[in-house]
């Protein structure tokens, strides 16, 4: 059965207290008094300490502004585009590097690549391909606008690389830099996101090895909530990528999540007090929380996923990648694991694994 036998993350230079990213939105919106008393309240509710961004806006004062400006002027998305060109390659490296280890690059057979704040041709494949020597001959399969669950997604073909072909080695690398979309708003949307989002970059290793430990792919199982289409969503503009994300999403989860579980045990015979161990996608404390009410979880049993949300915020797809590896590394671990992501749709993508 194929496993991921190796998980591996990144993060970019400039780490940010969250009460800095508050301050910044303050002077660089200019929200009247209204949002200038409702942007505390949510920045500290917001379950986040540190977040993570390729560039030190964050934490400077206005007037040491460099990607924003001195007044925030807003970046076109060709500058957005130039900028992700220019750091995303390092940062997939460095998460690469920590995956693969000892392994020759050399032996990787299908690169999978994944994002939803880049675009661009020849793309992350291509240019990680030349970065880190790969074969030419490589199978690439590009993952991109697909949010928060994509890493699930991009699993799920490397699953099927796996199945069709036992000496596959798959590598999938999902790298995402959602702070170069930064929108100067006041609308709710807008300041809700920038509570929430930073950049990272997370890949793993999956293969139908026999002998080698890892996390065992059982199961997938998905749901789209029709319903949710408008709450949340990432659509192009000419100032960068416009991100709506509504307070009705964690609602939509809790209505549909017991389902979902309960779907993907019953394809398995399994039942729920079988789940040793629970990869939640920390798409925001309010999600985590409408999980766990919604599962009759304790607190503790999402506690990866809180702290991953603590220290790090929403990274998009590299998210769920970042709670795996804590899992795969805790070496007491042995059982199932039910890891579930949500993005555009609303899509919730589940995956049931064992260790």
């Amino acid at each position: 059965m194929p496993k991921i036998t190796a998980i591996g993350t990144a993060t970019p230079t400039y780490r940010h207290r969250q009460e800095d990213i508050m301050q910044f939105m303050l002077d660089a919106n200019t929200p009247d008094e209204k949002n200038r008393k409702l942007l505390p309240i949510l920045y500290r509710r917001s379950g986040i300490e540190t977040r993570y961004s390729v560039f030190p806006d964050f934490s400077l004062a206005r007037g040491q502004w460099d990607f924003f400006g001195n007044n925030c002027t807003v970046p076109s998305l060709e500058k957005r585009m130039i900028l992700y060109n220019q750091k995303a390659v390092d940062l997939s490296v460095n998460a690469i590097s920590d995956c693969l280890k000892d392994i020759d690059n050399q032996s990787i057979t299908h690169l999978i690549t994944v994002t939803c704040t880049g675009i661009s041709a020849p793309g992350l494949d291509i240019l990680l391909m030349q970065k880190l020597s790969l074969s030419p001959n490589i199978t690439r399969t590009s993952v991109n606008f697909m949010g928060c669950y994509a890493a699930l997604h991009a699993l799920k073909i490397a699953d099927a690389f796996c199945r069709a072909d036992a000496s596959a080695k798959v590598l999938i690398v999902c790298t995402e830099l959602c702070t170069l979309h930064f929108q100067k708003s006041n609308d709710v949307d807008a300041i809700l996101s920038s509570t929430l989002f930073a950049d990272g970059s997370a890949a793993c290793l999956v293969t139908a090895e026999k002998d080698v430990e890892g996390l065992e792919i059982k199961q997938f199982y998905s749901k789209v909530a029709l319903g949710g289409q408008e709450d949340m969503a990432w659509q192009l503009s000419s100032s960068g990528f416009l991100m709506t994300l509504s307070n009705h999403v964690p609602k939509l989860i809790k209505e549909e999540i017991r389902n979902l579980l309960e779907s993907s045990l019953t394809k398995l015979n399994l039942t729920i007090d079988k789940i040793t161990d629970w990869a939640i996608h920390p798409g925001g404390k309010n999600i985590l929380e409408a999980v766990e009410h919604s599962l009759g979880l304790k607190h503790e049993d999402l506690s990866k996923s809180y702290e991953i949300l603590k220290n790090y915020g929403n990274m998009s797809s590299p998210t769920i990648l970042f709670v795996l590896k804590e899992i795969l590394e805790k070496k007491s671990s042995q059982g199932n694991i039910f890891a579930v992501a949500f993005g555009p749709g609303i899509t919730m993508e589940s995956v049931i694994l064992e260790k």
